[in-house]
């Protein structure tokens, strides 16, 4: 739906500039331009999806929600009360939207070189046709055209996914939930391709507020009576056989830390018991969900669910804030982050096992080289998860491929992960991928380190044939595929 006049978006957009490797990268770009879109990896709600309702308005969908943009108004000066970010002590209470948009448009200049400004033009200009930019000036003339194609059944959630050529799409829920809309989904056809996620974060973390409370729910949906320990561990396990059977692939685990140092059942009992007595300390917490994330990879070797890890963000830095507003606002400050001690213990146990899939992550970059691309380099279980958060720009990612690919190559990682609530942005953000990916393969084409058939391919296995490979079905595949097989057995690793 894009305009052929005023403001459109240049077809060359995010490719390198040379003049010899420009023309490679487009040759490159125009194999991937339509395959399809695997997004393994993300936050879109289900409900959203299986109410399937028109979009409220233009402010609700593209401003509040996106914590990019939210947080760069918000160094800037402008309110989160003027954005529309609801208040606890204020339940009910909704900002006009059309304010709320004004004053994104307004603070449009803000964006200049960021990745929000690229997906925001892509959704404005390719998914909604506008032919003007945001602006003080057009502010009220967007919102009510925006508003007019919101009500369009074409605008609708599922009609987007299918028009955004969306083969298959992962939700990411909490171990408790319910997965109501992912089965009413699946009665209505959607089951394989809308599919949920493992997400226990809220479980593994013992000194949590609400961590009792979550346990009792645990209890409750998984009908196992929890008294302590071993009980934990069987009523997550009965979650993870719900997930799977709901057509879930993978596990994501969101920890401060990557450490996978495992505890001994009686010091994990006793840890578990005083946590469910209220009074754990901090240290011994800590100690805990480094302990608990050697069981998901014990569980995942298991049945074969692919375990994620994204370590290394402290959440809800400012305290205040996240009391008042709640999480997921813009207050997630990456920290750096330690893969090679802390995954010993995991790899020395399943590093090598045949039915283990473990995708790293990181929001800390020095680590790529020195750290993450020799692990995967090595490590049969291992995959390199894309660059995400704060390392989902341009640049980051053309960094990610020249500091991974000597010693990881391409197919030790997982091709792209868009990690967005953002549900309009999800081909923004894939465009962007290929893109990226077309023009360092292009480079590499310019220089007679690759022919162009092989950058061609490589390119379709990044932007589609890897993910699916990687996030393939438990029942079908417990492990990445190999073009040989290990010479390590699984009776090592028992």
């Amino acid at each position: 739906m894009a305009s052929e006049t005023g403001w459109s978006l240049h077809p060359d957009r995010a490719l390198p500039s040379d003049p010899v490797v420009r023309p490679i990268a487009r040759e490159i770009l125009a194999a991937t331009a339509t395959l399809p879109i695997v997004s393994m990896h993300g936050h879109v709600d289900a409900g959203l999806l299986a109410r399937d309702e028109p979009f409220a308005d233009p402010a609700s969908l593209l401003v509040t929600p996106d914590h990019y943009l939210v947080r760069m108004l918000v160094s800037q000066g402008v309110s989160h009360d003027a954005l529309g970010v609801p208040r606890r002590d204020r339940p009910g209470v909704v900002a006009d939207p059309r304010e709320v948009w004004r004053t994104f448009a307004t603070h449009w200049p803000l964006f200049r070189g960021t990745p929000t400004r690229y997906w925001l033009e892509h959704v404005l200009v390719e998914v909604f046709g506008l032919d003007e930019r945001p602006s003080a000036d057009s502010a009220d003339r967007l919102f009510d055209l925006l508003s007019e194609r919101l009500e369009k059944p074409a605008s609708r959630p599922l009609a987007l996914f299918d028009e955004f050529g969306i083969e298959i799409l992962a939700t990411t829920d909490a171990a408790t939930a319910t997965l109501a809309d992912h089965a009413d989904l699946a009665e209505r056809g959607w089951g394989d391709r809308i599919v949920p996620t493992f997400r226990p974060d809220a479980l593994l973390h013992v000194d949590r507020p609400g961590w009792q409370a979550d346990v009792a729910l645990l209890e409750e949906r998984s009908g196992v009576s929890i008294s302590g320990y071993r009980d934990l561990l069987r009523a997550l396990e009965e979650r993870r056989r719900v997930f799977i059977a709901a057509g879930a692939r993978a596990t994501d685990h969101g920890h401060l830390s990557a450490d996978t140092t495992p505890l001994s059942d009686a010091e994990a009992e006793r840890i578990v018991s005083a946590a469910l007595r209220g009074d754990v300390s901090a240290a011994d917490a800590q100690t805990f969900s480094g302990h608990m994330l050697f069981e998901m990879a014990r569980m995942s070797a298991e049945d074969g669910l692919v375990m994620q890890l994204h370590p290394g963000v402290l959440r809800d830095h400012d305290p205040a804030v996240a009391e008042l507003r709640g999480p997921d606002v813009g207050y997630d400050i990456p920290v750096t982050t330690e893969y090679v001690r802390a995954l010993r213990p995991v790899l020395e146990a399943f590093g090598h096992h045949p039915g283990l899939r473990l995708v790293l992550f990181t929001v800390d970059e020095d680590t790529f080289s020195r750290e993450l691309a020799p692990i995967a380099g090595v490590y049969p279980a291992v995959r390199l998860g894309a660059p995400w958060w704060f390392l989902d720009t341009p640049d980051g990612m053309r960094r990610f491929r020249e500091a991974v690919t000597d010693t990881a190559g391409f197919a030790n990682t997982t091709g792209f992960v868009d990690d967005t609530r953002a549900f309009c942005s999800i081909p923004a953000r894939h465009d962007l991928a290929r893109r990226i990916d077309a023009g360092f393969l292009a480079r590499l084409v310019a220089e007679h380190r690759l022919d162009l058939d092989e950058a061609v391919e490589t390119a379709v296995g990044l932007a589609y044939r890897i993910p699916r490979e990687a996030y393939a079905p438990p029942k079908t595949a417990n492990a990445f595929p190999h073009l040989s097989g290990s010479e390590h057995g699984a009776k090592e690793h028992k």
